[in-house]
C-alpha cells in the first residue's frame, strides 16, 4: 500500500503514486494496489490523483506517450467493474465515471475509486488491474491493524516528512512488509537489492548475491591453528601465491 501523511511531498506523493499504482497497467507484483491518505488532506489530495489519472494517454504500447495499454486478460474490465460496482453501492465514490474503465475490449482507461472502505472487495484482494482504491485515514495504527491482518506482504510506499511518524511506521511495518520506501513507489531493483515478500506475497530471495549464493557451493581450505606445519604451508601458499583459490587476492 501508499500511506499518505499529512505533511507528505505533494507532488511527489501524487507522481510516485501513479506510476507506482498503474506503471504496466498496475500489473506487476509491486503495484501500489491500496492508496490510504490522511483525512486533513484526502479531499484535496484525491481529487489531484484522479484528475491526473483521467488524463494519462490510453492506446497501444507503440504509440507516443502511451501510459495504459491493452490488458492480456479479456475477462479483467468486468471483474473490476464488479469490484467497483461492490464499492460504489456501500458509498465509495468513482472518479470520472465518464471514463473510468471505459473503452474497447481489453484497452480501458484506468480507474480511481475514493472513500473505499477496508471491508471492499477491491481493498481486499490484488485487483492487478488499472484500477486505483483511495482509502481515508484518522491514526496510522488503523492502517497497521489491518496490515498486520493483510495475508499480503510485499511492500509499502510512505510519504512524509516527519521523523516520528516515519519512524513509528517502520518499526511497525518492518515484520510486515518485505521494502519500505519513502517518498518513493514501491519497485522492483536495483539488483543488488533483496526482493522477497512476507506472509502469501513471495517466498524465498532474489539478488546478485542470493542468485550466486542459491546456484553455489561452498569450498574450504582447512588447517589445523595449533599445528606449525599446517601455518607454515598455508602461509607459504598465501605468500608465493600459488593458488588461485587459496589467496589473497579477493574483493569482499
Amino acid at each position: 500500500p501508499a500511506i499518505i501523511l499529512p505533511d507528505a511531498p505533494f507532488e511527489i506523493s501524487l507522481e510516485e503514486t501513479i506510476k507506482g499504482a498503474l506503471s504496466f497497467n498496475g500489473q506487476r507484483c509491486t503495484a501500489l494496489k491500496l492508496v490510504c491518505v490522511h483525512e486533513s488532506i484526502a479531499k484535496s489530495w484525491t481529487r489531484e490523483l484522479a484528475d491526473r489519472v483521467a488524463r494519462l494517454k490510453v492506446g497501444l504500447p507503440w504509440q507516443p506517450g502511451v501510459r495504459i495499454t491493452p490488458l492480456p486478460d479479456s475477462g479483467k474490465p468486468q471483474e473490476l467493474r464488479t469490484m467497483i460496482d461492490e464499492a460504489v453501492a456501500d458509498g465509495a465514490k468513482l472518479f470520472h465515471p465518464e471514463t473510468a474503465l471505459r473503452g474497447h475490449a481489453t484497452l480501458i482507461h484506468p480507474a480511481v475509486v475514493g472513500d473505499v472502505k477496508w471491508s471492499h472487495s477491491m481493498a481486499q484482494v490484488e485487483q492487478f488491474g488499472p484500477l486505483v482504491p483511495v482509502l481515508t485515514f484518522k491514526h496510522v495504527d488503523e492502517i497497521i491493524e489491518q496490515l498486520v491482518a493483510s495475508p499480503f506482504g510485499m511492500q509499502a510506499s510512505l510519504f512524509g516528512q516527519n521523523p516520528q511518524q516515519l519512524g513509528h511506521l517502520i518499526d511497525a511495518l518492518s515484520n510486515q512488509v518485505a521494502r519500505i520506501n519513502i517518498n518513493s513507489a514501491c519497485q522492483r531493483g536495483p539488483d543488488i537489492f533483496p526482493f522477497t515478500g512476507r506472509k502469501n506475497s513471495a517466498e524465498g530471495t532474489l539478488s546478485v548475491h542470493d542468485a550466486l549464493r542459491a546456484f553455489s557451493l561452498r569450498t574450504m581450505v582447512a588447517g589445523l591453528s595449533n599445528q606449525t606445519d599446517s601455518r607454515e604451508a598455508i602461509r607459504g601458499i598465501l605468500e608465493h601465491d600459488t593458488s588461485k583459490f587459496l589467496t589473497n587476492h579477493v574483493i569482499l
